[in-house]
């Protein structure tokens, strides 16, 4: 057999087993506008990491981890947390209130990339989860939506400024690479070291959470 097309294929498997990206392993969207007003992000959990239906307290397991962090427009790293979400529940943070308002840096951003991580669950989803996730950690079943604030349009120099909410999926078909996951991971690793208190999402609640501008 071809040594070479063999090297291939092993590469080729190991590539799409590492960005699963129909899966959700790594969701990325933005949040624009941040200063007329608030934008949220609506985690739940399809049950594609599930094995067992009915475990303790008819519990179902297959809880994930919802690893998330937060970009500034000039590419820095200014919050990272993560939020458990078990199977078929509902999980929610506010951009500005959760991300964008206990910065690393002192200045609030107007804007937010956003890019998730899903990893196991339960136990396994701890305060410092998203500055330690691996590659082999990663798993299927996370489903991510959020809002964003968007200027409409509108004719004439007089007319006021007027402000709509769209909500989309988070973008799932994106291939993480291992530099990716290396930066984001070191960067949360540092500002839990280093940041005092900030640079930490403050909540995840359940429940879903909608949003509107000014």
């Amino acid at each position: 057999m071809n040594i070479r097309f063999v090297a291939f294929a092993a590469l080729a498997s190991c590539v799409a087993a590492f960005g699963q990206a129909q899966d959700g392993i790594y969701q990325v969207r933005y949040a624009a506008n941040l200063a007329v007003g608030e934008s949220v992000i609506n985690f739940t959990n399809s049950g594609a990491s599930s094995t067992t239906a009915f475990g303790p307290n008819f519990a179902q397991n297959g809880e994930i981890c919802a690893n998330v962090y937060a970009y500034s427009p000039d590419e820095q790293l200014v919050s990272c947390c993560s939020c458990n979400v078990t199977p078929n529940a509902l999980n929610s943070l506010s951009v500005k209130a959760d991300l964008g308002t206990n910065t690393l840096t002192p200045i609030i951003p107007s804007a937010l990339v956003i890019k998730v991580l899903a990893s196991p669950g339960g136990t396994a989803c701890t305060a410092s989860t998203a500055a330690t996730v691996t590659a082999a950690q990663l798993v299927p079943g996370l489903l991510a939506w959020g809002t964003t604030i968007h200027l409409m349009p509108v004719g004439g120099s007089t007319v006021a400024a007027t402000y709509g909410v769209t909500e989309t999926a988070f973008v799932k078909d994106n291939i993480l690479s291992a530099a990716e996951l290396t930066r984001m991971t070191q960067l949360c690793s540092f500002i839990r070291a280093n940041g005092s208190g900030y640079g930490i999402c403050k909540s995840c609640k359940v429940g879903g959470l909608g949003a509107s501008s000014k």
